[in-house]
């Protein structure tokens, strides 16, 4: 299945453009897969096949980018993670392969990241943007906690959170900036962010 994926992703690439198979054809995929896996008509190895197919796809996305010279300029820099106690990095690395091809230079931390470790990235690389994913609700309170250690260390710094199990209401009471419902409501946000940015430069 993942070699299948990339090769058939190799094939749309001829004529689409790779935001479209992004948005039409990956996620959609995922979404499906994910509803199935919370449904219990599908279960985890369907979950982890369909994770590497996606994976297999965004790589070859990858090369078509930096081989067309698709990814832009650097226009800013985003540090990432799926927080503490959390292993799913689907829907971050979706985000990390929008960002980037948006132009944005991206720090991936992985996941299952310590809120240290994101704090310690922000400081490092001086980033106005951090992003952060949280798939199960166990784990929420290590999103919490990463975002009131970078209000103490790094303020400056815009928090955008995603994840299945967040709603704008709750990403706002935990201090978030921003909840991005999806990958291009984060590229939005982070445009936004940094335009006021050059603006007030």
């Amino acid at each position: 299945l993942k070699d299948k994926a990339g090769e058939h992703t190799k094939d749309l690439l001829k004529t689409m453009h790779y935001l479209d198979i992004v948005n039409n054809e990956i996620i959609p995929a995922l979404n499906t897969v994910g509803v199935g896996f919370e449904n219990k008509t599908l279960y985890l190895p369907q979950l982890l096949m369909s994770a590497e197919a996606a994976k297999s796809s965004f790589e070859k996305i990858k090369e078509f980018t930096a081989m067309s010279g698709n990814a832009p300029s650097d226009k800013g820099r985003f540090v990432i993670a799926t927080v503490e106690g959390d292993i799913h990095d689907i829907g971050k690395n979706i985000v990390k392969l929008l960002l980037s091809n948006y132009g944005f230079n991206v720090i991936d931390l992985g996941k299952d990241v310590p809120a240290q470790t994101v704090v310690d990235a922000v400081i490092e690389h001086k980033a106005p943007l951090a992003g952060l994913s949280a798939l199960m609700t166990t784990t929420v309170p290590a999103m919490e906690k990463t975002i009131k250690l970078l209000r103490e260390k790094a303020p400056w710094c815009k928090v955008v959170v995603g994840g299945a199990v967040l709603t704008k209401e709750y990403a706002a009471t935990i201090g978030a900036d921003k909840y991005a419902k999806d990958a291009m409501a984060a590229v939005r946000y982070a445009e936004e962010v940094m335009k006021n940015l050059l603006e007030k430069q």
